[in-house]
């Protein structure tokens, strides 16, 4: 049996990935988690195969939180659920840890799929990513400014496209305002940008605009 913990911070979504793990016969749910800190509980305390994590939770949770796990069981195989379609965000979830990388419009089939190819230890991206990836490690590629943004910052970098305010961004994400205000002014910089408009600009140029 493949063991499953399930985290995301909605329970509607918990419930459909649940119903889904049952129907399988070769798939067990171990545990869920709700928020950042209930994952690492259930990292530190169970014994599973398969993570199947939602960038967007409570506390700790997106790149950084996939980092904390891998450091502490490099071995388990993180599975990423996220409303984000955008290449970026799937590159980057594999470069922090994770083994693959779905979006949560995919079919159930497709979810059983990757599941059972992570348990095996293989990988579960797109051929798009897989792209992504292989050009980012060759010498002297080409990167876009956004590649070059921490994931921190690239985070920020949403939420303001978004039109999210500053105060309201270190709300979400659990940090003080100066810290937020730094992050913006380092990546206005890194990027090459100067106000709101050229952030939304290049934002729909490189297709980094879906639904938060």
């Amino acid at each position: 049996m493949i063991r499953i913990v399930i985290a995301d911070d909605h329970a509607i979504v918990r419930e459909g990935l649940k119903r889904i793990v049952s129907a399988a016969g070769d798939m067990e749910l171990v545990a869920e988690a709700a928020d950042g800190t209930e994952v690492m509980q259930r990292v530190r305390e169970l014994s599973f195969d398969v993570l199947m994590l939602d960038l967007s939770m409570p506390g700790r949770s997106g790149m950084e939180l996939i980092k904390l796990v891998h450091a502490e069981k490099p071995k388990l195989r993180i599975l990423v659920l996220s409303m984000h379609q955008e290449l970026q965000y799937a590159v980057r979830a594999i470069k922090s840890g994770a083994s693959g990388y779905l979006t949560k419009e995919s079919a159930p089939a497709l979810l059983e799929q990757a599941i059972r190819k992570l348990a095996g230890g293989g990988a579960f991206i797109s051929a798009e990513v897989a792209e992504q990836l292989a050009l980012g490690a060759m010498p002297g590629s080409k990167t876009l400014p956004h590649e070059h943004l921490s994931n921190r910052e690239f985070e920020v970098f949403r939420l303001l496209v978004a039109g999210v305010s500053v105060t309201d961004i270190a709300a979400r994400l659990k940090l003080s305002v100066k810290t937020v205000s730094s992050h913006k002014a380092n990546l206005t910089q890194k990027m090459g940008l100067h106000n709101q408009s050229e952030l939304i600009r290049y934002a729909l140029k490189h297709g980094l605009t879906d639904a938060l």
